[in-house]
């Protein structure tokens, strides 16, 4: 029992599982519980910004070949944008095969207030998302732990150790230093992960009520049952054509997998995927680079919510888009799905921002979403999650930037 106990898996499903439970028997009680689900965010977030600072910097300086980080970074963005493509698609044909929204009644669905996501979706540009990567000030991008911001200059910083040579070697192991002690603040925060994962569970259940997925059960079965195909055959072939394990790769990363369930944030095992990828193999330069902008850039999950639920409003409108229509639908969440990165609320907020662009589907129909957003935002963080870390492997591999004897814990050759 002792052993068991030990076992971070056991005691994050532990407290989920009683997260649900008071969620159920004492609404009122568990939404008081959510101070501990977002101090434990916090918690990770506090680390987030270093240990993405230091692994791409570390990255980029052992690599010492700025040919080869812009070679990896070229190849990083187009895999996300061909994968991400395809989760969008693949959401836009199970959505019209299904037809959840067909028939429903939209004034037997709670709605809610949703200002704050359209305000936000108003002010959301691509061209703004661009300019926003570069910081006005590095200390700014650090407080706000906004993570393309710390990337950029991460990438800057690394770029210029690796042109040192030499000269920049002390500081190089003296920022190899720094982040195993960040790893090891890491370490120390899991261990009240299971606090995190109670308090934010408890909170969702409670606040929401498991009766809120009565009517519209059916697209968040829809949702759940498209990430699962997503995940299981897409990136399942993509892993067996990369010469690696899928279900190996799950199983290694399943703490983080069950914490993000635990959370509905894809940000609280962030430091710690990017530790496992490690173990499992992928060079330090391939990581750093590979999973901060696949956060940003490589949202599946997101992608696959997106285009279902534009689709699906469509349909409870009883607004019939033909293909042309649909896409377009598919070019314009190329572009805003890219806005996702770092935004709370992202998923609501570039969904306003496409609906808006669409000029189609009426604004007001994201109130019917949101007595069930919370329910879908785990399934678009583990998807998010795990498709990020396929990409890393499968750059790591395609690179040849890999320990194949660590590597075999993922069924890789």
């Amino acid at each position: 029992m002792r052993r068991l106990w030990g076992n971070l898996t056991f005691r994050v499903l532990l407290a989920v599982a009683i997260g649900v439970i008071l969620g159920i028997m004492a609404p009122d009680t568990a939404k008081q519980m959510r101070p501990l689900g977002d101090t434990f965010i916090n918690l990770v977030r506090m680390v987030i910004a270093p240990v993405i600072f230091l692994t791409v910097v570390l990255g980029i300086a052992h690599m010492r070949d700025l040919k080869k980080v812009g070679r990896v970074g070229g190849k990083a963005f187009l895999y996300f944008e061909l994968v991400t493509t395809v989760a969008l698609a693949i959401g836009l044909v199970i959505v019209n095969v299904s037809k959840p929204g067909a028939g429903i009644d939209r004034a037997a669905l709670a709605g809610g207030d949703i200002s704050k996501y359209t305000q936000a979706g108003q002010q959301l540009s691509i061209m703004e998302f661009f300019t926003h990567i570069v910081p006005s000030s590095v200390v700014d991008a650090f407080a706000k732990g906004d993570v393309l911001q710390v990337v950029f200059f991460a990438v800057l910083f690394g770029a210029a150790l690796a042109t040192m040579g030499d000269a920049a070697e002390v500081l190089v192991k003296l920022l190899d230093q720094l982040l195993h002690v960040m790893f090891k603040i890491v370490a120390f925060i899991m261990v009240v992960a299971p606090i995190g994962a109670f308090g934010a569970m408890a909170y969702t259940v409670g606040n929401f009520g498991l009766k809120t997925l009565l009517p519209l059960g059916r697209l968040m079965l829809d949702v759940y049952a498209t990430m699962a195909v997503f995940v299981f055959v897409v990136l399942g072939l993509i892993a067996r054509a990369s010469g690696f394990s899928l279900w190996k790769l799950l199983v290694h990363i399943k703490d983080e997998i069950l914490l993000v369930l635990g959370t509905s944030s894809s940000e609280a095992a962030l430091p710690r995927l990017m530790e496992k990828l490690e173990k499992a193999g992928c060079s330090r330069s391939v990581v750093g680079l590979v999973v901060p902008a696949g956060y940003s850039f490589n949202l599946d999950g997101t992608s696959i919510y997106l285009s279902m639920a534009v689709i699906f409003l469509a349909q409870a409108f009883g607004i019939d888009l033909p293909i042309r229509d649909q896409l377009f639908v598919l070019g314009v969440l190329m572009i805003t799905s890219k806005g996702a990165a770092g935004v709370t609320g992202s998923g609501f907020i570039v969904l306003a921002s496409t609906l808006a662009s669409l000029k189609v589907v009426p604004l007001e129909g994201l109130a019917l979403l949101l007595g069930v957003d919370r329910f879908m935002s785990e399934a678009r963080a583990i998807t998010n999650l795990i498709g990020n870390a396929v990409a890393t492997v499968v750059l790591s591999r395609n690179e040849q930037a890999y320990d194949a004897e660590a590597m075999k814990v993922i069924g890789g050759k």
